[in-house]
């Protein structure tokens, strides 16, 4: 699949660089910068889903008690 981004030329010019420095293609470079946003979004939403999880039931425990609850000590 072909994708098409406008970039200024100062814009084109310096994600070349940075990609070439990085041993990358500048569609490579766009890929993985998009995947890494995905990411980041994906992380978001799961963090603030277990926060609001933790709120409605704060409890937490020390080490100590989850490793013997586990059996592991």
């Amino acid at each position: 699949m072909s994708v098409a981004i406008r970039l200024s030329p100062r814009e084109a010019k310096i994600f070349k660089k940075h990609a070439a420095r990085s041993g990358m293609t500048l569609s490579d470079f766009a890929a993985a910068a998009m995947r890494e946003r995905m990411e980041d979004e994906l992380d978001r939403q799961a963090y603030e889903e277990a926060m609001a999880e933790f709120r409605k039931n704060p409890v937490t425990y020390t080490q100590e008690e989850v490793e013997k609850e586990l059996g592991l000590s």
